[in-house]
């Protein structure tokens, strides 16, 4: 849409194709909502450079000056003459142009825009509803057989026996190996690959192996005995300082100090689609179909897996069945890979099950937050201190992937007396990246959190956070080294404010809660409306969401992705936990971890102030202020604060 804007393209005209892995197209990454970020600016200079050379191309064949002429809706028109060139007949006589200097043409008004901005619908809708094969797991290749991969249950473990002969027995196996690996989470780790003649004859087969495994140091790991652990560290000194602003000082037994220990769990992608790869290796040469959000990473671990150049390795982008950061990461295509490379000529296509998918992710990090906070007589916070205890992939050192807390993480520089400090527990359970990487997790704490001190300060929550963000000033650093505008966060605050009528009297058992946060560039504020009947029975009947990430690109896309993602963190919050015992997630299925059901789903709604500055993504920044929001209003409904994820387990009823 970006580029057809500046080309002056013919929008029913637009054919999208699935660009393959090149070099040549720069970064192929869909993850931390940069895509719109990153590439806008050159976007619209890429479809402007080839507007102009197309007008160039008419006004030469024409012998008029490029002035004179005009394009619109893929035609080249001459004003004092009306002659008209369709893009298709300059096409070539402009691709033997110079190609201008991207920064000497000239971008249009955003006020003329006639594309972007609009409700456009998806591009592959019609052929998703067809049931079109466009993801991974559709995919087929003359002559393919399928695979399963088996991995120890306890994380890195490895083979010590397994009873090969007897699968490859069973109906519809044509062979089976063990595949040794390393000890690397994010590589290609020891595992048992199961061929046959259908998806269906392997996952049988894999029910049946009998193998046993060496389970390394890392079989009694657990949630319990996290929990244990992590309040045992929280009573004690911190490892590490991260932050530390004037003198937080001492945190008296009064109305005026609140202190809590908020705890959130480890949790899965549970991608729709689980993970899955096709590929054909022959000749030293790999081919390989993957719903990836990340092809260029997934290139250079096969490089480095199979040593072969990336000269030799083609990679097919498939549609993606759910992504959330979980196919960032390459496992599943090296697994893939490898199996290809013993095949040699055979087209095979992994797929993993439901139970795999659950207990070989790269979770979201679990953590525990012991705060204490104080507002002063005028009601505004005068000290927050924070120990923070997280996981750390077998370290103590730094936490693992998105499971830490940045200096600059508000409230830091909005609060004069600050502590945030951390200690970091090893553990052998892998971590990723999970929407919203680390803000899904903070968000809900450290909102929360403020919502507590509101209350202790006598103070309506939106004003308290209003005057928590202070006057409007120059933006400063904050949160990932990202300038934070206080205006435009307050603007979305009041925004959600406004459409939800926030404040009005709600009916007993009813209440409002509001929360807030700048996440991957977005300003996103959220107001939740809760009913919690006398029995506890806990239903979510509204979300509003106040959005500023410039301006939009495509109205439903972006109704899109907020809606889906204060969804997709409602479902989190409320329902779903990871769960560890003896080194292994014992989660297997949606049965025992939960996705939201449409009885379950609130009425959602997404507002957007289309201020001027450059445009963000949207994948991602409604999603942290969604949970807090929901709990805030659960304390105004009942009286009950939930510090502790997910809240399915609370006891909700009224205080």
């Amino acid at each position: 849409m970006i580029l057809a804007e500046e080309l002056e393209a013919d929008w029913e005209k637009v054919t999208v194709e699935q660009g393959e892995v090149d070099s040549r197209f720069g970064g192929q990454t869909a993850g931390g909502s940069n895509t719109i970020k990153n590439n806008y600016d050159q976007l619209r200079r890429m479809g402007a450079v080839a507007k102009t050379m197309l007008i160039t191309a008419a006004a030469n064949t024409w012998k008029v000056p490029a002035e004179e002429c005009t394009a619109s809706s893929a035609v080249v028109t001459h004003g004092k003459s009306g002659r008209k060139l369709s893009y298709g007949e300059l096409a070539e006589t402009a691709s033997k142009l110079p190609v201008p200097d991207e920064k000497s043409v000239k971008l249009k008004d955003p006020a003329d825009f006639k594309i972007l901005g609009r409700r456009i619908a998806g591009v592959d809708n019609e052929k998703i509803v067809r049931g079109e094969p466009l993801f991974g797991i559709d995919q087929k290749l003359p002559g393919m057989i399928y695979a399963v991969y088996i991995r120890c249950p306890v994380f890195t473990g490895k083979v010590k026996n397994v009873d090969l002969a007897a699968v490859k027995k069973l109906p519809g196996v044509t062979d089976a190996f063990v595949i040794e690996g390393g000890d690397d989470h994010y590589g290609l780790v020891t595992g048992i690959a199961i061929m046959g003649d259908s998806t269906w004859s392997v996952f049988k087969a894999k029910k049946v192996l009998k193998v046993n495994w060496d389970e390394g140091d890392h079989g009694k790991e657990s949630s319990k005995e996290h929990e244990k652990n992590a309040l045992a560290a929280i009573k004690g000194k911190a490892a590490k300082e991260i932050r530390r602003d004037g003198d937080v000082g001492d945190f008296p037994a009064d109305p005026l100090t609140v202190e809590a220990v908020y705890h959130y769990p480890h949790l899965a992608h549970a991608n729709l689609e689980p993970q899955n790869c096709t590929a054909v290796f022959k000749d030293g040469k790999l081919e390989m179909w993957v719903p990836t959000q990340n092809p260029g990473s997934g290139l250079n671990a096969l490089t480095k897996a199979l040593n072969i150049p990336k000269e030799s390795i083609t990679i097919h982008v498939t549609r993606i069945g759910g992504g959330f950061g979980r196919r960032l990461m390459t496992d599943y295509m090296i697994e893939c890979a490898e199996i290809a490379r013993r095949l040699n000529g055979t087209p095979v296509k992994v797929t993993w099950d439901r139970e795999q998918d659950f207990q070989h992710d790269y979770y979201r990090s679990g953590g525990w937050h012991h705060l204490r906070g104080r507002v002063d007589e005028a009601g505004k916070i005068s000290a927050w201190a924070n120990h923070l205890v997280t996981f750390g992939m077998n370290t103590d050192e730094q936490p693992g992937m998105s499971a830490g807390v940045g200096g600059g993480e508000l409230p830091a520089t909005f609060i004069p007396n600050y502590l945030l400090e951390q200690t970091v527990m090893p553990s052998n359970v892998p971590l990723g990246f999970w929407r919203a990487p680390g803000s899904c997790a903070i968000a809900w704490v450290f909102q929360s959190f403020i919502d507590e001190l509101a209350h202790a300060a006598k103070r309506d929550p939106l004003q308290f956070r209003l005057d928590l963000l202070g006057e409007d000033r120059k933006p400063n650093k904050q949160g990932r080294s990202h300038p934070y505008n206080r205006t435009r966060m307050k603007r979305v605050l009041t925004l959600a404010a406004e459409k939800a009528g926030w404040g009005r009297k709600m009916p007993a058992g009813s209440g409002q809660g509001i929360a807030f946060h700048y996440s991957h560039s977005g300003y996103v504020a959220v107001v939740a409306e809760v009913t919690v009947d006398a029995k506890g029975a806990l239903k979510v009947d509204r979300l509003v969401a106040g959005v500023d990430v410039g301006p939009i690109m495509n109205l439903s896309g972006a109704e899109n992705q907020v809606e889906g993602s204060m969804l997709d963190g409602l479902s989190a919050a409320w329902l779903q936990e990871v769960s560890i015992s003896e080194g292994r997630v014992k989660n297997s299925g949606f049965d025992d971890y939960p996705l939201l059901r449409i009885a379950q789903a609130p009425k959602v709604e997404a507002h957007f102030f289309q201020s001027d500055f450059p445009p963000t993504g949207l994948g991602e920044p409604a999603l942290p202020p969604t949970a807090p929001a929901v709990c805030n209003a659960i304390f105004a409904a009942t009286g009950k604060r939930v510090r502790s994820l997910p809240f399915l387990k609370e006891k909700l009823s009224r205080a």
